[in-house]
């Protein structure tokens, strides 16, 4: 696969097109929102200096490289010819992913792959019959550039090729796949993160502990042991009668799936909708590329000390 199109902009879509534009992929990028597609250059060469800096990307890689492999167009018709892979980076509601693939279905060539970025919609019922042998979910993290997880679930109707073509597409471009035989909503690490999630607002809406004090928590606590460890290979080194005990403990029970936050709520009627709008559970009084850059800075830090350090259980070791 070597001609990619990026279909959505936005915080996902142009950090995928410096992706595949990084694993030697012509990329095309677009976007229904002339703002978002405007602004992704920008956000593609901060992210680029950044990885080149911190030696994740290769040196001679300058903003005149990544114009020459991402090129931005605001037609899809344009982005989508000839494409061999197509990622989908849209809105996750099901309308504006259903009136996209229709539109796919009528302007991309008869063999191109789609493939989702969708986090927890069952998309393939949105996909026509026609294209249905060659759709498949791939789901990135952000920021995709520097997180290498990616889970892929292929469609009900996906070809075997397609699947384990993509499959070694990514591990080609040194990322981590992840194939699941069906689709669950949220897939693996979100399902974990929305448990956590859904115990961290209850915590907040209680007013147990406020959100930099939870996120010390997770910080000090939770996350130190789980990048080395993870979780069942923690509990190997806890002691599974420690385990068993827990779980048999009837003093805890999960909060309440209510499907809102009150604290959450606010924010977001107040404006505080996160980095992008300035503020969100925290005051953010930089611009967001800077903030992007602080953070991918420390990530880079972190990969490669994941690297000298090593796990002791993860993808990487094919188990």
């Amino acid at each position: 696969m070597s001609r990619v199109a990026v279909i959505g902009a936005g915080t996902m879509g142009h950090a995928l097109a410096l992706v595949f534009a990084l694993g030697g992929h012509q990329v095309r990028l677009t976007d229904s929102n002339e703002a978002t597609l405007a602004r992704a250059q920008g956000l593609m060469e901060k992210a680029l200096a950044t990885l080149v800096e911190g030696g994740e990307a290769p040196a001679d890689w300058t903003s005149g490289h990544l114009a020459q492999s991402v090129t931005r167009h605001p037609s899809l018709a344009e982005a989508v010819d000839g494409a061999e892979l197509i990622v989908e980076a849209i809105i996750e509601t099901p309308e504006a992913k259903r009136a996209l693939f229709a539109q796919l279905d009528a302007l991309a060539p008869a063999d191109a792959i789609i493939a989702s970025n969708t986090s927890h919609l069952d998309v393939f019922p949105l996909i026509p019959a026609a294209r249905q042998a060659r759709a498949l979910i791939a789901h990135w993290y952000t920021p995709p550039y520097l997180v290498d997880l990616v889970d892929v679930i292929p469609g009900p109707q996906c070809e075997p090729a397609v699947f384990e073509g993509v499959m070694q597409t990514l591990r080609d471009m040194g990322k981590q796949p992840l194939g699941l035989k069906k689709f669950v909503p949220g897939y693996v690490a979100n399902r974990i993160q929305a448990a956590i999630g859904l115990e961290v607002q209850h915590l907040l809406d209680e007013g147990v502990a406020t959100a930099p004090e939870i996120d010390a928590a997770i910080i000090h606590g939770l996350a130190l042991r789980l990048p080395i460890l993870g979780v069942f290979a923690k509990a190997d080194f806890t002691g599974l009668a420690l385990s068993q005990a827990i779980l048999s403990n009837k003093s805890y029970a999960p909060p309440p799936v209510r499907g809102r936050s009150d604290t959450l709520d606010t924010l977001v009627a107040e404006g505080r909708t996160g980095v992008l709008a300035g503020a969100g559970y925290y005051d953010w009084p930089q611009d967001p590329a800077t903030l992007f850059e602080a953070r991918d800075r420390r990530l880079i830090a972190l990969k490669q000390a994941m690297r000298e350090i090593g796990t002791m259980a993860g993808l990487e070791r094919g188990t």
